[in-house]
Protein backbone atom coordinates (compact mmCIF):
# COMPACT_ATOMS: atom_id res chain seq x y z
CA UNK A 1 0.00 0.00 0.00
CA UNK A 2 1.30 3.43 -0.95
CA UNK A 3 -0.44 6.26 0.85
CA UNK A 4 -0.11 9.80 2.11
CA UNK A 5 -1.83 8.92 5.36
CA UNK A 6 0.01 7.23 8.20
CA UNK A 7 -3.09 6.49 10.22
CA UNK A 8 -3.21 3.46 12.48
CA UNK A 9 -6.54 2.32 11.08
CA UNK A 10 -5.12 2.35 7.52
CA UNK A 11 -1.98 0.51 8.55
CA UNK A 12 -3.71 -2.26 10.50
CA UNK A 13 -6.57 -2.68 8.05
CA UNK A 14 -4.13 -2.96 5.13
CA UNK A 15 -2.12 -5.61 6.99
CA UNK A 16 -5.28 -7.48 8.01
CA UNK A 17 -6.38 -7.52 4.38
CA UNK A 18 -3.07 -9.07 3.32
CA UNK A 19 -0.94 -6.10 2.26
CA UNK A 20 2.70 -7.11 1.99
CA UNK A 21 3.96 -3.57 2.19
CA UNK A 22 3.07 -0.17 3.54
CA UNK A 23 5.00 2.85 2.34
CA UNK A 24 4.33 6.56 2.50
CA UNK A 25 4.26 8.71 -0.63
CA UNK A 26 6.99 10.97 0.73
CA UNK A 27 9.48 8.08 0.44
CA UNK A 28 12.34 8.55 -1.97
CA UNK A 29 11.53 7.35 -5.50
CA UNK A 30 14.32 4.76 -5.29
CA UNK A 31 12.81 3.42 -2.05
CA UNK A 32 9.38 3.13 -3.68
CA UNK A 33 10.85 1.28 -6.66
CA UNK A 34 12.80 -0.98 -4.30
CA UNK A 35 9.67 -1.68 -2.25
CA UNK A 36 7.72 -2.61 -5.39
CA UNK A 37 10.48 -5.04 -6.36
CA UNK A 38 10.57 -6.57 -2.88
CA UNK A 39 6.80 -7.12 -2.76
CA UNK A 40 6.68 -8.34 -6.38
CA UNK A 41 9.38 -10.86 -5.45
CA UNK A 42 7.24 -12.26 -2.63
CA UNK A 43 8.76 -10.24 0.20
CA UNK A 44 7.28 -7.54 2.35
CA UNK A 45 8.31 -4.11 3.50
CA UNK A 46 7.03 -1.63 6.03
CA UNK A 47 8.17 1.97 6.27
CA UNK A 48 10.35 2.32 9.42
CA UNK A 49 7.80 4.63 11.07
CA UNK A 50 5.06 2.08 10.31
CA UNK A 51 7.12 -0.74 11.85
CA UNK A 52 7.53 1.40 14.96
CA UNK A 53 3.75 1.94 15.15
CA UNK A 54 3.03 -1.77 14.69
CA UNK A 55 5.46 -2.61 17.50
CA UNK A 56 4.00 0.10 19.75
CA UNK A 57 0.47 -1.13 19.06
CA UNK A 58 1.24 -4.68 20.10
CA UNK A 59 3.48 -3.63 22.99
CA UNK A 60 0.84 -1.36 24.51
CA UNK A 61 -2.31 -3.29 23.70
CA UNK A 62 -4.66 -3.51 26.66
CA UNK A 63 -5.21 -7.23 26.23
CA UNK A 64 -2.82 -9.88 27.46
CA UNK A 65 -0.26 -10.81 24.84
CA UNK A 66 -1.07 -13.93 22.83
CA UNK A 67 0.94 -17.06 23.42
CA UNK A 68 4.14 -17.37 21.39
CA UNK A 69 3.77 -18.92 17.97
CA UNK A 70 3.65 -22.72 18.51
CA UNK A 71 6.44 -23.39 15.99
CA UNK A 72 8.77 -20.79 17.51
CA UNK A 73 10.68 -23.61 19.20
CA UNK A 74 11.37 -25.10 15.74
CA UNK A 75 13.60 -22.13 14.91
CA UNK A 76 17.33 -22.23 15.52
CA UNK A 77 18.84 -19.68 17.89
CA UNK A 78 20.16 -17.72 14.89
CA UNK A 79 16.75 -17.76 13.17
CA UNK A 80 15.11 -16.43 16.36
CA UNK A 81 17.79 -13.75 16.64
CA UNK A 82 17.30 -12.64 13.04
CA UNK A 83 13.52 -12.77 13.45
CA UNK A 84 13.87 -10.33 16.36
CA UNK A 85 15.94 -8.02 14.14
CA UNK A 86 13.32 -8.27 11.39
CA UNK A 87 10.68 -7.22 13.92
CA UNK A 88 12.76 -4.14 14.74
CA UNK A 89 12.20 -2.92 11.19
CA UNK A 90 15.70 -3.57 9.90
CA UNK A 91 16.39 -4.59 6.30
CA UNK A 92 18.38 -7.72 5.47
CA UNK A 93 21.38 -5.50 4.66
CA UNK A 94 21.13 -3.70 8.01
CA UNK A 95 20.82 -6.99 9.89
CA UNK A 96 23.78 -8.40 7.96
CA UNK A 97 25.89 -5.38 8.88
CA UNK A 98 24.87 -5.56 12.55
CA UNK A 99 25.57 -9.30 12.85
CA UNK A 100 28.58 -9.37 10.49
CA UNK A 101 26.89 -11.75 8.07
CA UNK A 102 26.26 -11.63 4.36
CA UNK A 103 22.85 -10.36 3.23
CA UNK A 104 22.34 -13.74 1.54
CA UNK A 105 22.85 -15.55 4.86
CA UNK A 106 20.31 -13.26 6.52
CA UNK A 107 17.87 -13.84 3.65
CA UNK A 108 18.32 -17.60 4.06
CA UNK A 109 17.55 -17.42 7.80
CA UNK A 110 14.51 -15.21 7.15
CA UNK A 111 13.26 -17.64 4.47
CA UNK A 112 13.71 -20.64 6.76
CA UNK A 113 11.87 -18.87 9.57
CA UNK A 114 9.03 -18.07 7.18
CA UNK A 115 8.75 -21.72 6.16
CA UNK A 116 8.92 -23.04 9.73
CA UNK A 117 6.34 -20.53 10.97
CA UNK A 118 4.18 -20.81 7.82
CA UNK A 119 4.35 -17.05 7.41
CA UNK A 120 3.11 -15.70 4.10
CA UNK A 121 5.42 -12.66 4.15
CA UNK A 122 7.84 -10.57 6.17
CA UNK A 123 5.03 -8.51 7.71
CA UNK A 124 3.51 -11.65 9.19
CA UNK A 125 6.94 -12.57 10.59
CA UNK A 126 6.99 -9.21 12.38
CA UNK A 127 3.60 -9.94 13.94
CA UNK A 128 4.71 -13.42 15.06
CA UNK A 129 7.91 -12.01 16.57
CA UNK A 130 6.09 -9.27 18.46
CA UNK A 131 3.42 -11.66 19.70
CA UNK A 132 6.16 -14.02 20.86
CA UNK A 133 8.02 -11.26 22.72
CA UNK A 134 11.16 -11.39 20.55
CA UNK A 135 13.25 -8.23 20.68
CA UNK A 136 16.53 -7.31 19.03
CA UNK A 137 19.30 -6.33 21.43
Amino acid sequence: MLTTFELDEYIFEALRLGASGFLLKDAEPTDIIGAIRIVAGGGSLLAPSVTTRVIAHFAHAGTPPPAPHPQLTDLTDREREILAWVASGRSNQEIATELVLSPETVRTHVSRAMVKLAARDRAQLVVFAIQSGLQAP
